[in-house]
């Protein structure tokens, strides 16, 4: 009996002990499976900083960890290995995040993938190098794209004339045009600021560094700076404008050798007839509209629809046009948000008349009721377009002096996420072509 019992009370503690290793080893496999994900929502219900959460995902790829893009799944959610400092940093920033363990973000990514949904997963490699062309003396908040790079904590580099006639652009991914004249026409601010020390004195500025770059206009100046963007672009660029950068831009290369600046920009008269001379082969994505020649008409020509516009505050809203994830990642990139409305803002340029686009760029935003887009896209030799309306999205009219947006005021903002989606979106994996 006395040895039955001893080998008994062996066997027992033997088992025991293999039942804590095992228990110890289910618990430890368990809590790391648990960890292994973090999900990060982007719809309207569960995320209560769209902003920061690009901030957090480019955070992420600094770090040299690539990131799960859920095109179209609650919102445009970001999925992201865990590792230590994750957690804390979107405590830190207030970006909401789920935990997933493996085997919950396997069932996910199957579900993403289905043929029998519109939704998709893009990898996401790198973090893009983001370049902003601003004048030097301009502050953040005198244009959306700095405003909200800063806000979202995502680095950036100012570049101007100087640097982009040097090359310079070959050290970005993304450039971001701020609401930059390209005509050589001071923004057509003359009618109604000429008078006041700030348009003195940046015209003074601009013809210095004209002068100081080697030309005798500045029409001429910032023509050699967009032939420069636009080869950049050709080269495999992508490049994001809002407001005047849009259709300023597109003029300036189709009036190549052409003037089309009256005396009081250029101290000699345009030439006549020039609407005539216009080349729209020339352009990224506007063709067959007619320019404003008169100088005290705050306005570049007839692409705009500022002045065309027949909708109030309250009704001011463009539609996201909606794309398959899986055969259209790129314009389902660009659109991804909690919602596919998004109240209008007013800008020098605020949206496009449709009829002025050319066919082979795509409209992702619109107010179909008044005729005009104001999100647009479109492809350019290797590279990447996108045009934007409008001043900022969180400043219904904004006017020359009025006070800065404070965007911890709109931290879900949706017209600004659509900029986020554009900074992001050099960052997804080229995938390839299903036709």
């Amino acid at each position: 009996m006395t040895f039955r019992s001893k080998n008994s009370n062996v066997l027992t503690s033997f088992l025991n002990k293999k039942q804590c290793l095992f228990l110890l080893f289910l618990f430890f496999f368990s809590f790391k499976s648990f960890a292994s994900y973090i999900l990060i929502p982007m719809d309207a219900d569960h995320q209560q900083n769209h902003l920061k959460a690009y901030g957090i995902t480019y955070w992420v790829l600094a770090k040299e960890v690539k990131v799960k893009w859920l095109l179209n799944y609650r919102g445009g959610a970001f999925l992201i290995p865990d590792f230590e400092e994750l957690q804390k940093e979107c405590k830190i920033r207030g970006v909401s995040y789920e935990l997933l363990s493996n085997n919950k973000a396997e069932l996910l990514l199957n579900e993403v993938s289905s043929p029998a949904v519109n939704q998709e997963s893009i990898v996401l490699e790198k973090a893009p190098k983001v370049a902003v062309y601003s004048p030097k003396g301009n502050q953040p908040w005198d244009d959306a794209v700095t405003m909200v790079l800063t806000y979202a904590e995502i680095p950036y580099d100012v570049v101007y004339d100087e640097e982009v006639l040097g090359n310079k652009l070959l050290l970005y991914d993304w450039l971001h045009l701020h609401h930059e004249d390209f005509t050589g026409q001071y923004g057509k601010f003359y009618g109604a600021f000429r008078a006041t020390p700030w348009y003195i004195e940046q015209k003074k500025e601009a013809e210095a560094l004209a002068d100081k770059l080697g030309y005798t206009k500045v029409a001429e100046e910032k023509l050699a700076v967009a032939i420069a963007i636009r080869d950049y672009v050709v080269g495999g660029g992508f490049m994001f404008a809002m407001c005047s950068a849009t259709d300023s831009f597109d003029i300036a290369l189709s009036a190549e050798g052409v003037d089309i600046c009256e005396t009081m920009f250029d101290g000699d008269p345009s030439d006549p007839n020039y609407q005539s001379k216009i080349n729209y082969d020339k352009t990224f994505a506007f063709t067959n509209y007619t320019l404003e020649r008169n100088p005290l008409v705050y306005e570049f020509s007839s692409i705009d629809m500022t002045s065309k516009r027949h909708v109030s505050f309250e009704s001011d809203y463009f539609t996201l046009m909606d794309f398959s994830a899986k055969w259209d990642p790129i314009p389902t990139m660009l659109c991804q948000n909690h919602t596919s409305l998004v109240k209008g803002f007013m800008g020098q340029t605020t949206a496009f008349k449709r009829d002025e686009i050319k066919p082979t760029v795509l409209i992702m935003g619109a107010n179909k009721i008044n005729g005009e887009a104001r999100y647009i896209h479109g492809i350019k030799g290797k590279g990447f377009f996108t045009f934007y309306g409008g001043h900022d999205p969180e400043d219904y009219r904004h006017r020359v002096g009025d006070p800065k947006t404070e965007l911890e005021l709109h931290p879900n903002s949706p017209g600004y996420r659509l900029i986020l989606n554009n900074i992001l979106f050099p960052a997804a994996k080229k995938k390839e072509q299903k036709t």
